[in-house]
């Protein structure tokens, strides 16, 4: 049995929002439940309520693209989102709903047991690191917080509206990558 089995099943459970409604599949979380590392973003779209996994769309490739890019497997690292189940139409998630699912994600978290973790996007810095956190300024940079070293970069969707961004993306995850293998170390 697999350590987040449990908490799975309390998730698929779940009535806190509205959002359990609307949702075809749950999206837990997929990967290595002993990752060094764990990337977190804000919610499923479309492509991941259809498949039940986190980063399957246009963005999850693209977000594939960089891990490849930087020598980190997917299956070594674990992908979740704060929310569970997909908002309508992709928007942001409301704070009642974020609420609702976060405890869920500081479990995975616990379970998980990460050295890293690394933020998707600004919905996700600004819940796990500061709720005054802004992207465009502060991706990149590190915090120790609980013990583990916690960065954000761009949510890769904001990379196919703004391709400007993706070298910064990329630098961004070399980082990432130097500070894994400094830990590893």
């Amino acid at each position: 049995m697999a350590k987040l089995d449990g908490l799975k099943k309390v998730c698929e459970e779940c009535k806190g929002c509205p959002l359990w409604e609307s949702r075809k599949n749950l999206v837990f979380g997929v990967g290595n439940e002993d990752a060094d590392i764990m990337f977190i973003g804000e919610a499923p779209g479309q492509q991941e309520d259809e498949q039940g996994v986190p980063f399957v769309g246009a963005a999850g490739q693209l977000f594939d693209r960089y891990l490849f890019a930087v020598d980190i497997p997917r299956e070594s690292v674990y992908i979740a989102n704060i929310l569970k189940c997909r908002p309508p139409r992709n928007r942001d998630p409301l704070p009642a709903e974020e609420d609702a699912c976060i405890e869920h994600l500081y479990k995975q978290i616990e379970a998980i047991d990460p050295k890293i973790i690394v933020c998707l996007g600004r919905v996700s810095a600004k819940r796990l690191i500061d709720e005054n956190y802004m992207i465009t300024k502060q991706h990149g940079k590190w915090q120790t917080k609980g013990g583990r070293h916690i960065t954000a970069v761009y949510h890769p969707s904001a990379l196919l509206r703004d391709p400007a961004k993706k070298a910064d993306m990329l630098e961004d995850m070399k980082a990432v990558k130097a500070k894994l293998d400094t830990l590893r170390a």
